[in-house]
């Protein structure tokens, strides 16, 4: 089977089939090779679980689609996870076959998003704030370092990222979970978010997509007191950078991402989405 990349933007639109299933197996491998915590959640529900730290996560739960093999649960629902429609599509799924879930981990990134009250769609920019940076970045195309010019975001491209990688939707997902009485006791929710060193900040930190996690953070200070009913949690899991479909859309971080992978490999401390979670 021979198949040709094609770009579109950043994103490589095909994949081999085999090689995702070898990539993803290589993964639970190393999960079954670690110490299992027999304690940990039995029930969970992954909102975001296609790629990255979302699909490391669902794995290090149960697996993929190689659960079904050794008698475990897994069921996949395809949507717009940010709609209403999905969100009672699960729960309804919760229902009938597991009745409640005792944890909740939201790895979702989008470059849109639709309002479910609204139908207003907002439009994510990664973008500086204030002012235009100029700096370096990688070409993956040509494979070349390039200087490029960002212009700063408008205030529109700012509350539009803020409405997509903000914890809105979040809190939504736990509002619909909490009202149809699929939370267990001591439910916990995790999101992920990233830091970056200071060379990234003007892109990240301090720019758009930096003020969308803080607002994950102030909506899981929210929801933490919602769960307290529960005494349950609600946290923010800050990771290591890694390269996944969502990272490589930021302007600057991929140049930076191909230098510390090569530092921290040869320094024997480098993690993939696999390692971060399971530890």
């Amino acid at each position: 089977m021979i198949i040709k990349p094609r770009i579109r933007g950043f994103v490589c639109v095909t994949a081999h089939p085999i090689g995702c299933a070898a990539h993803v197996q290589e993964q639970i491998d190393y999960v079954k090779s670690q110490s299992s915590n027999k304690e940990g959640p039995k029930k969970v529900l992954i909102i975001g679980a296609s790629t990255g730290y979302g699909l490391s996560s669902r794995i290090v739960s149960a697996f993929e689609n190689q659960a079904h093999t050794e008698d475990l649960y897994a069921k996949s629902i395809n949507g717009d996870a940010f709609s209403d429609e999905v969100k009672y599509q699960t729960i309804d799924l919760i229902k009938k076959d597991m009745g409640k879930v005792d944890l909740i981990i939201y790895s979702l990134a989008s470059p849109r998003r639709t309002d479910p009250k609204t139908g207003v769609v907002y439009k994510m920019a990664l973008k500086p704030i204030g002012k235009s940076l100029r700096d370096k970045v990688l070409d993956t195309d040509k494979k070349m370092v390039l200087e490029d010019s960002i212009e700063s975001a408008t205030e529109k491209e700012i509350t539009d990222t803020i409405s997509i990688m903000g914890g809105e939707d979040w809190e939504l997902w736990l509002d619909a979970l909490d009202s149809e009485n699929v939370l267990e006791k001591s439910v916990n929710t995790i999101a992920y978010s990233y830091i970056g060193p200071k060379v990234t900040w003007p892109i990240y930190k301090n720019g758009t997509i930096g003020l969308a996690k803080e607002d994950l953070e102030k909506k899981a200070i929210k929801i933490n007191e919602k769960l307290k009913k529960y005494k349950g949690r609600a946290l923010v899991s800050i990771n290591k950078g890694v390269v996944t479909q969502s990272s490589s859309a930021i302007p600057v971080v991929p140049l930076y991402f191909s230098l510390l992978f090569k530092v921290m490999k040869e320094k024997g401390i480098h993690e993939g989405c696999i390692e971060q979670i399971q530890h």
